[in-house]
């Protein structure tokens, strides 16, 4: 495990807190974290993305999207459909999951489908005018000139 020291960052910067908790979570996250299910995060336009998870043997009322304290959380319970079957060979795996996506500051949810076996979670981040960059106008004025009277 590797300690990085954060200090240099507190000293000049404000308001980066929540950087700092998100590579620690980053950092201590459990290595022997399981795969389940398969996703990709792509980038699809300037300021879009989109999670797509493969829920394959999952009905839409079977899953849950939500929005806690920062990320999206996304899980599945499977009811137990299986009494009375025999299986040969079973390699569709349909067991409950919960995985969870960081976002960044200003990026929202815009919505979510169900399709093919694929969950897809669209994202927007809208960046509030206060923090776009603007140009301010420099004043142009005569320089004034002191007189010395002698």
């Amino acid at each position: 495990m590797r300690n990085f020291d954060l200090t240099p960052l507190y000293r000049a910067s404000v308001g980066f807190d929540r950087l700092a908790d998100v590579m620690d979570r980053a950092m201590s996250a459990d290595i022997a974290t399981t795969t389940y299910p398969p996703y990709n995060i792509e980038k699809t336009g300037e300021d879009t993305y989109r999670i797509s998870i493969a829920v394959a043997g999952f009905a839409a009322d079977d899953l849950n999207v939500e929005i806690r304290d920062g990320a999206v959380i996304v899980s599945a319970r499977k009811t137990d459909e299986d009494e009375g079957r025999t299986y040969l060979h079973r390699g569709i795996a349909t067991r409950s999951f919960e995985r969870k996506f960081t976002l960044a500051d200003h990026v929202r949810v815009d919505g979510a489908s169900h399709a093919d076996g694929m969950l897809h979670i669209d994202l927007v981040r809208e960046i509030p005018e206060a923090l776009k960059p603007r140009r301010i106008e420099i004043a142009k004025s005569a320089p004034k000139v002191e007189r010395l009277d002698a």
